[in-house]
């Protein structure tokens, strides 16, 4: 506890330094970039089997050491003649990720704003995934799958290892899944450590016509004695009708789209935080491809809440499941988990959409307000310090460097948000930085480019028209609870605000109000400010409403417009935006439901909720020739969006 203490102590520290060196750093233009993760899938022709490759390691050294890769300027795939065309872009970057079957991938250099730039992302993307390839064996493929299938069930991985090793303790997955930099088994030994038991994570199955009911995991062992948490499914941890997981690989084997944007300074950076997090759940639910876990169908869609669970490092007195004692707090949600805080100086901030049972650490904000930071970016921050550290190397007790970050993104990197406010490092020229989080990956680089341009656009018609996208913090958690919803794109309805141009009418005395703090405004009552909206409504306005949201699609095309785009622009730009409107409007069908009906529809399934093996290789062959062809041959072009 004392070190846990120095570290905590050190932690704020450096955050004081950051915002006392950064608070007032510009930047001339935002910029931005995106990161794609894969899984690495290795094909066995002859048994009709696919494995996931362990092969990280090696893939990485061999990108590492490619000297024409490195040398390379940037010859990136034209995406329509499949050729090569010089520009400016340098040689992507990949990075290791959690399990020893995914790569990520960045490119270069950051994106800029320019139109043009734009274009270039989709070729870069299929460029990247190329070159990955390239560095590969021959029976080995990157896909861009949230999941692998049957992620758990026997013989998933090339090689192969037995499970119920000693850090993660899993009945379904070993310890070698993992990448063995000690950063990542120790994150997944510490967790369950901390949390007295393993992680917990019960997906509501799928009933089909001929699922046993009520369904009992078939693949869960109650009769292992190896370790003290075998115990957990004895006591309950297994729920009925649901299939059941036990480790940190479950969540953090999930492959994700994120989007991090440098903004000009900490105002606009704190205004992009604050308007993109009402998006996040409309955008999950947009981007929903996870329907499938342990090679059974799931009854949800998405994988939010199953890597929430995955690193849910709460004990039984933070979960409320016994009295307060030696915890400090009961802890509503894991570390990984929606947004919780607004932190612009916005005077259309309410206090109305802030939470009013949100938990921080009143010592440590009191102590950030001491050091100069104000009361809504102390509050986001000392709520985040709720959380322990869950890796602290000794050697990094030993001494504080306040012109490091090292302490503080120890802690930040392992709160996991569906939104996260980034600092700039100390001693470089990068500025404010706001990572937008909750978009799944997408099978074809098409779309991914596409959800990555929109995201962007939005941003930028964020700021050009200063709109408003405020709702409670509290109606945002609950969207993306119903982004999990089976189909939700098209089934369910979502809190979203009615009007985004709305203004408080400021009074005399109102207006001498000091900077930072959040005098009531002249506003209605705040329940009539938004309502229930489907995601196409939200997508592309509710045009049978009169005077209703106008939708984000045409506030996008309202800021093209504004902008004078070329022609040609205009129209390749018109293709993404196709894709996000047909998405919404349910022409084109989410990779979740695509996935699922293509498994129903298999010859060798049964109807029962189980994804076998060969259900299985016949699955992501299709996704590597859907990724390869990109819907030139028709299939699955119900969700591509994209005719040829």
């Amino acid at each position: 506890m004392v070190a846990e203490g120095r570290f905590c102590d050190s932690v704020l520290q450096q955050l004081l330094a950051i915002w006392q060196n950064a608070r007032g750093k510009e930047r001339d233009a935002l910029l931005w970039g995106d990161e794609v993760e894969y899984l690495v899938v290795c094909y066995d022709d002859e048994n009709r089997k696919v494995r996931l490759s362990l092969r990280q390691a090696d893939i990485l050294a061999a990108l590492a050491t490619d000297e024409k890769l490195l040398d390379q300027g940037g010859g990136v795939p034209d995406v329509q003649r499949g050729d090569v065309r010089q520009s400016e872009t340098t040689a992507p970057v990949f990075h290791p990720e959690f399990g020893r079957f995914m790569l990520e991938a960045t490119p270069g250099k950051p994106w800029g704003i320019g139109f043009k730039d734009l274009l270039d992302v989709e070729p870069n993307m299929k460029w990247r995934r190329k070159i990955a390839k390239e560095h590969m064996d021959k029976d080995e493929y990157p896909i861009t799958l949230t999941t692998f299938p049957r992620l758990g069930a026997p013989d998933c991985t090339v090689p192969s290892y037995p499970v119920s090793g000693p850090k993660l303790r899993s009945q379904f997955v070993p310890d070698e899944i993992a990448n063995p930099h000690i950063r990542f088994p120790t994150l997944a030994a510490n967790i369950r450590a901390r949390r007295g038991r393993k992680v917990e994570i019960n997906v509501p199955v799928f009933r089909d016509e001929k699922t046993p009911w009520p369904f009992r995991d078939p693949t869960v062992n109650y009769d292992l004695h190896q370790w003290p948490e075998d115990d957990d499914v004895r006591n309950g941890a297994a729920k009925e009708n649901h299939i059941y997981m036990d480790a940190m690989a479950f969540g953090m084997g999930s492959c994700c789209l994120q989007i991090t944007f440098q903004a000009k300074n900490i105002e606009e950076g704190r205004k992009m935080y604050d308007q993109l997090s009402p998006l996040g759940p409309i955008l999950l639910a947009l981007t929903a491809a996870t329907p499938i876990y342990k090679g059974f169908l799931a009854d949800t869609d998405v994988r939010w809440n199953q890597i929430s669970r995955a690193v849910d490092d709460r004990t039984p007195e933070e979960l409320g499941e016994k009295p307060l004692k030696n915890d400090r707090w009961r802890i509503p949600k894991s570390r990984y988990a929606s947004n919780s805080t607004y932190i612009s100086q916005d005077p259309r901030l309410r206090r109305e959409y802030l939470d009013p049972d949100l938990i921080y650490d009143k010592d440590l904000k009191q102590r950030l307000l001491d050091g100069g930071m104000d009361d809504l970016l102390a509050t986001h921050f000392a709520h985040l310090f709720i959380r322990d550290p869950i890796v602290v190397f000794a050697e990094d007790l030993k001494h504080l460097d306040l012109s490091k970050a090292d302490h503080f993104e120890n802690l930040q990197s392992t709160n996991w948000q569906h939104m996260r406010f980034k600092p700039p490092p100390p001693g470089s020229d990068t500025g404010w930085r706001v990572e937008f989080r909750p978009m799944e990956i997408q099978i074809t680089d098409f779309e991914n480019a596409a959800f990555s341009i929109f995201i962007v656009l939005i941003t930028r018609a964020i700021l050009s028209y200063d709109l408003n996208f405020y709702i409670p913090i509290t109606k945002v958690t609950e969207n993306m609870e119903t982004a999990h919803i089976r189909d939700a794109v098209s089934s369910q309805k979502f809190w979203f605000r009615k009007n985004p141009f709305t203004r408080p009418v400021r009074s005399s005395t109102e207006s001498q109000t000091p900077p930072g703090s959040r005098p009531p405004t002249p506003f209605g009552p705040v329940e009539e400010e938004f309502e229930l909206m489907t995601i196409n409504e939200v997508i592309n306005g509710q045009q049978s409403t009169d005077g209703g949201f106008p939708g984000l699609i045409p506030l996008v095309e309202n800021y093209l417009n504004s902008m004078n785009v070329d022609v040609e622009t205009r129209c390749d730009l018109a293709r993404y935006l196709d894709l996000i409107r047909k998405r919404a409007d349910g022409t084109y069908w989410t990779a979740a439901k695509w996935i699922r009906e293509f498994v129903r529809g298999h010859e060798r399934y049964e109807g029962d909720s189980v994804v076998g093996e060969e259900i299985s290789f016949d699955l992501v062959r299709a996704v590597e020739r859907i990724t390869e062809m990109e819907g030139r041959d028709g299939l699955g072009k119900e969700f591509l969006g994209r005719r040829r």
